[in-house]
């Protein structure tokens, strides 16, 4: 999972350096001799003359939600890939453990466990290293361990979140910046400004704030997603770590309650 990580993020960056080139080609194309002159109005221009218009402010802000926009996409493949239910809760390990608890190897139990590295296995294996301790210490170490592993899982997913909040700011950012240079064209004209010169510098701000909510939706979509996704799984691991270890609570049971209404063997002579 770690590479595949990395494989998105090549990909999305050579996905969007594609999509750079080929709207910078449609740009030039669009200002080559042969076009129409109502092609090249003010209110015709094309994306990146807009964007890049506001100087290197508005350069640096749009490329800061260029690489926002590629980190979630890069992240939320990532998870796609690693918050699945065979790789949280791997088929088989619980009746793998299972057998070998009844069997009494628990040595065995463990390195099935070890063998497996996941929500699930790390839940057993607290359960087993308390087997001597009786079902209450067992029963405790799988709820520890059980919201450990899953705060460790929604700090993974964190990360969604942090660029849904910082998106729209970065945008309103690059619009704030805008009115200011619309407000100063105001102030050097002492007043005499047209309006179409206010309006072009006011939906160039705009566009950052359109980038940021762009960025922002996605991203606080996919981490509503994968939180739900985190929580069924962690319920789902959590109840079946408890019935691996039921069969072994109830043999544990019976063998206290026959111990018990066993007959008391009669005093020596």
């Amino acid at each position: 999972m770690k590479y595949s990580f990395f494989y998105s993020i090549r990909f999305f960056v050579f996905l969007s350096a594609s999509v750079y080139l080929i709207l910078g080609n449609v740009s030039i194309a669009a200002d080559s001799p042969g076009t129409n002159a109502s092609e090249n109005s003010p209110g015709q221009d094309g994306f990146f003359e807009i964007v890049f218009s506001g100087g290197v402010t508005g350069f640096l802000i749009v490329m800061l939600l260029l690489v926002l926009s590629i980190t979630l996409v890069a992240l939320i493949i990532e998870h796609l890939f690693s918050l699945r239910g065979h790789n949280l809760l791997p088929p088989g390990l619980a009746e793998d453990v299972q057998k070998r608890l009844l069997a009494g190897d628990v040595s065995g139990a463990t390195a099935a466990c070890k063998a497996k590295p996941s929500f699930l296995g790390f839940v057993l294996q607290a359960g087993i290293a308390e087997t001597d301790g009786g079902w209450n210490a067992v029963e405790k170490a799988m709820e520890d361990a059980a919201a450990e592993q899953s705060a460790k899982l929604f700090r993974k997913i964190d990360y969604l979140s942090v660029i849904a909040n910082i998106a729209p700011m970065v945008g309103l950012l690059g619009t704030v910046f805008g009115m200011i240079f619309a407000f100063q064209e105001v102030a050097n004209t002492e007043g005499s400004a047209r309006a179409a010169d206010l309006a072009t510098g006011i939906y160039q701000a705009l566009v950052t704030t359109v980038g940021g909510l762009l960025v922002a939706i996605p991203a606080l979509a996919a981490f509503a997603i994968f939180r739900n996704q985190i929580d069924r799984l962690v319920a789902d691991g959590s109840h079946l770590a408890q019935q691996v270890f039921l069969p072994l609570k109830r043999r544990r049971s019976q063998r206290k309650q026959g111990s018990a209404n066993a007959p008391n063997s009669p005093p020596p002579n």
